[in-house]
């Protein structure tokens, strides 16, 4: 898998519009078709701040592994192949319901 095609899936999971992820990486909406379609590759420093933004590894958006893990890698949770969607999203709402009770930013 190469780069633009993961960007694409995670731009289309976020219910994004290429647009919207050009403004939030502060390029123009062609480069993010661009970077899709594999007509050139995002610079480092884009590369990291896609994977800043989705919460990904960088490993993630090369492809080189399935694994969503976060990009801080401070702490993860790595959950079985058989996990469900919705039981994946469950977990999140539950964590964001946590750190609110917790009041841990």
């Amino acid at each position: 898998m190469f780069i633009g095609e993961r960007l694409a899936e995670l731009r289309k999971d976020r219910g994004l519009r290429q647009k919207e992820l050009a403004d939030k990486l502060n390029v123009k909406e062609k480069t993010i078709s661009a970077y899709e379609n594999d007509v050139t590759a995002p610079s480092d420093r884009i590369q990291e701040e896609i994977a800043c933004l989705f919460d990904i590894s960088l490993d993630y958006l090369h492809g080189l592994t399935n694994e969503e893990t976060t990009y801080s890698r401070e702490q993860y949770v790595i959950l079985p192949k058989s996990c469900p969607p919705i039981m994946k999203k469950e977990l999140l709402e539950y964590l964001e319901f946590l750190k609110l009770k917790h009041k841990i930013k």
